[in-house]
């Protein structure tokens, strides 16, 4: 699993954030737990395999936001479980 964080420029609200978690969804069909926070000007989302910064630019261009950056890791999910 591949967690992308996405710099964004131009969100201010959250009907912002849900424009941008939308394009998101659609461009990635196997996004996981999509968010967005226009005050830290950042969306996230885990995904199978890493996505193309290009497609992600324009299809975030589209709606009116710039995308002024993109930062993918590995996701390891945490474990609380009891011993």
């Amino acid at each position: 699993m591949i967690k992308t964080t996405l710099k964004i420029d131009g969100m201010m609200c959250g009907m912002c954030e849900a424009h941008v978690n939308d394009v998101i969804r659609k461009l990635v069909p196997d996004a996981k737990k999509v968010s967005s926070s226009h005050t830290k000007g950042e969306s996230t989302f885990i995904s199978e395999k890493p996505v193309d910064e290009h497609e992600l630019t324009a299809a975030i261009a589209e709606t009116g936001y710039e995308l002024l950056g993109v930062h993918s890791e590995e996701y390891k999910k945490k474990f609380l479980g009891l011993f």
